[in-house]
């Protein structure tokens, strides 16, 4: 079943997903949601998403140290990525665990 884009779980998987993408990536610039193009949940030992989204560049750099990305625009758009992820979400636990994880440009 498809998942409303301002589920607060889904919202919290997006962000979880992005702090992955920026983890895992040498680009000196963070990266941040910009569309979310299809969203599922499934109820399982807590909540399965699946989503496909697209993680757009911004201006600001890694070293800035700064984790909000919510206060993060992207004035000119020089790389997008589109991105299908697998987030388990176990709220009673407090744990997000990332299974799936593809990337392309």
């Amino acid at each position: 079943p498809s998942c409303p884009t301002d589920d607060r779980g889904l919202q919290q998987v997006v962000l979880a997903a992005t702090y992955s993408f920026n983890n895992q990536s040498n680009d000196a610039f963070l990266f941040k949601p910009s569309a979310i193009t299809r969203a599922q949940r499934q109820i399982v030992k807590g909540l399965r998403y699946i989503v496909d989204l697209e993680i757009s560049r911004t201006v600001c750099r890694k070293r800035d140290h700064n984790n909000n990305l919510s206060k993060f625009f992207n004035v000119c758009v020089l790389q997008t990525f589109h991105c299908h992820f697998e987030v388990w979400l176990i709220p009673w636990e407090n744990e997000t665990n990332v299974q799936v994880f593809l990337c392309k440009s």
